[in-house]
């Protein structure tokens, strides 16, 4: 019966301590896992969770892509690897199914001019207006590499 009970709690501690939701970034007072300069733009901002839970937030989506790309960490969460929506300040959406601008006219806070879409048609939309030139999850991280 012990050994049951024993069971169960360690059970239940190793899911309720990996947990593998994102969190709420705290703009400015989180610090970027890659330069560490303070997280205070909510439209540039990015995050990736590892598959122990652990949350990297980083200050601009150019940021995370050089930390990934130099990482090669296969404990990173593909599902979760998140962007800021331009459009939508402050919401995350997947990286991996995201549109990525990099236009001049629209600065971000490592200087890359790099932002994050929730769609191609969007994304094609805004440039559209701004120009630049469009990419996908894994043209960016080779462009970025």
């Amino acid at each position: 019966m012990k050994k049951l009970f024993f069971n169960t709690v360690c059970f239940l501690m190793f899911f309720i301590g990996c947990n593998t939701d994102p969190r709420a970034i705290n703009y400015g007072h989180d610090h970027c896992a890659n330069c560490d300069m303070t997280v205070v733009d909510n439209t540039h901002a990015a995050q990736y969770l590892t598959v122990k839970g652990k949350s990297f937030v980083f200050d601009s989506i150019e940021c995370m892509v050089m930390a990934i790309n130099n990482s090669h960490d296969d404990k990173i969460l593909l599902s979760q690897v998140l962007v800021s929506d331009f459009n939508n300040p402050g919401n995350l959406i997947t990286a991996k199914f995201s549109t990525f601008l990099i236009s001049e006219k629209i600065k971000s806070p490592m200087g890359a001019n790099l932002s994050a879409f929730k769609s191609y048609d969007i994304a094609k939309e805004i440039q559209k207006e701004f120009g630049g030139e469009l990419f996908n999850w894994e043209e960016l991280k080779y462009q970025l590499n």
